[in-house]
């Protein structure tokens, strides 16, 4: 029995240490006391800046999406087609190219293919005399390496040939330059008249849905993220999905790169725009407050969340929150709900107060 009653005796202790330390965490203030102490309050989730886990983005084109349409040999730029902002169509012209080059290629290889089929014809030849016993192997044999060298020299010089967009099977005309996939055209490299070298940026050519948004975000918040997790573009219905979080670690700025693709909605975009998306926490209590609204004691920080308002009085609770990360004039915070009213002025006067009643 005594022990029993002992145990009994602990557990009523261990209720009213809690219920001590509960009522020590809130303040009930009078309309009179919130008014001098010069407090103001916000909805979490709805205040300016005060969105869940709100960071920097910029567009960027998938890798895959990307194309060039290069000078494929030194030449003069004679026709333009597109400018910037263009749409185009795979196989489409898009530029002409005035180049000698391009002519002692056709040359090349009308002359290989020459010398190839001439070789075919000794070897032909070779083959019907070898037959009749009229010339000694030997001969049919270097005949026949002759042929196999000159047809592979001709193939070498066809696909020179087809890599510079140079037609086949006759000298002279414009070097046609065409877009590889539909797309936007982006770029523009060149001016008409320029010459220009083998590898000259004519123009960058685009697919533009899907977008990727490359976004910076704090480590410890990226450890708390999934592919899959999603991320909506702020003042905006467009939303995404995280398809690739980083590994390394920025040094300067100790983030994360996060790479989002955006499907429905990416017409909106623009490449190389910077915008400001949101990415919810696995919690859903992660927002974004003011600096102004956090107060710090004892090595813990803490909000003032205003949890009841009648004829009483104005009650907060101090409540212990997380800081996820920093930036400008705001916190991201775990452990504030969307909705909830806290204090984001007046917030030292509730410390003090706080501090007080702890000290009593």
């Amino acid at each position: 029995m005594p022990r029993r009653t002992a145990l009994f005796a602990l557990v009523l202790l261990s209720s009213a240490a809690s219920l001590l330390h509960a009522e020590e965490s809130r303040l009930t203030l009078q309309p009179a006391q919130f008014k001098a102490l010069g407090i103001a309050t916000a909805v979490a989730g709805e205040m300016a800046g005060g969105r869940s886990g709100s960071y920097p983005a910029q567009v960027r084109v998938p890798n895959e999406q990307m194309r060039l349409v290069a000078a494929p040999v030194a030449g003069m730029v004679d026709m333009l087609a597109v400018a910037p902002g263009a749409t185009v169509k795979r196989g489409q012209v898009v530029a002409h190219l005035a180049s000698p080059q391009a002519l002692e290629l056709q040359r090349d290889a009308l002359q290989a293919g020459s010398q190839a089929g001439l070789l075919q014809q000794n070897l032909k030849r070779d083959e019907q005399l070898f037959a009749e016993g009229l010339i000694a192997e030997s001969r049919l044999q270097a005949t026949r390496a002759a042929a196999a060298q000159a047809s592979a020299q001709a193939s070498e010089r066809n696909q020179g040939l087809a890599l510079a967009g140079a037609a086949a099977g006759k000298l002279g005309g414009k070097l046609a330059l065409v877009a590889p996939i539909d797309g936007v055209v982006l770029e523009q490299g060149v001016q008409l008249g320029q010459r220009v070298d083998a590898s000259t940026l004519i123009y960058r050519i685009a697919k533009l849905s899907p977008l990727w948004l490359e976004i910076q975000a704090p480590v410890d918040f990226a450890a708390t993220l999934h592919e899959g997790s999603p991320v909506k573009i702020a003042h905006s219905d467009v939303s995404g999905k995280l398809v690739a979080i980083g590994r390394a670690v920025d040094a300067a700025s100790q983030t994360v790169l996060l790479r989002a693709a955006v499907v429905k909605g990416a017409e909106t975009l623009r490449p190389g725009q910077v915008i400001e998306v949101e990415i919810a926490g696995p919690a859903g209590q992660q927002q974004r407050l003011p600096a102004s609204a956090l107060a710090r004691n004892e090595g813990k920080t803490f909000a003032f969340v205003q949890t009841a308002s009648d004829d009483k009085g104005i009650v907060f609770e101090a409540r212990p929150v997380r800081v996820i990360s920093q930036g400008g004039d705001g916190v991201t915070v775990d452990g504030v709900k969307a909705g909830e009213k806290v204090a984001i002025k007046g917030v030292s006067g509730l410390k003090a107060m706080l501090t007080g009643v702890g000290k009593e």
